[in-house]
């Protein structure tokens, strides 16, 4: 089993993401609001970081994380792929990115069993 996690900094590939996830056959996925370092400390006004304010105008301040356990490794291709097929197109840099982690166990709550 694997985690992935994906940083999604153009939040308007959100719904055509979770689209192809339910066409390939991705179970679910946990959606937060989430903001990267640079534009948290941005925020703060503090004098020191001006110049990354100036190199982060016009770039979108908050972003959405997206995680999901995967069963298999062929599925976990399949989502990557996904993906990367969906945000293709955009041409300018800091789109997002991704990662995985290997998952031991899974434990439901709520209910008797585990994975």
């Amino acid at each position: 089993m694997y985690a992935l996690f994906i940083v999604l900094n153009e939040v308007d590939y959100l719904d055509t993401v979770l689209a192809k996830f339910v066409e390939i056959g991705v179970s679910g996925a946990t959606i937060l609001d989430s903001q990267g370092m640079a534009g948290a400390i941005v925020d703060r006004n503090l004098p020191l970081f001006g110049s990354l304010k100036t190199l982060l105008d016009g770039s979108r301040p908050f972003n959405k994380t997206i995680f999901t356990v995967i069963d298999t490794e062929e599925l976990l291709n399949k989502t990557i792929s996904v993906v990367e097929e969906v945000t293709k197109d955009i041409t300018k840099p800091g789109v997002g990115m991704m990662f995985t982690v290997p998952v031991g166990k899974v434990h439901y709550l709520g209910k008797k069993g585990q994975s």
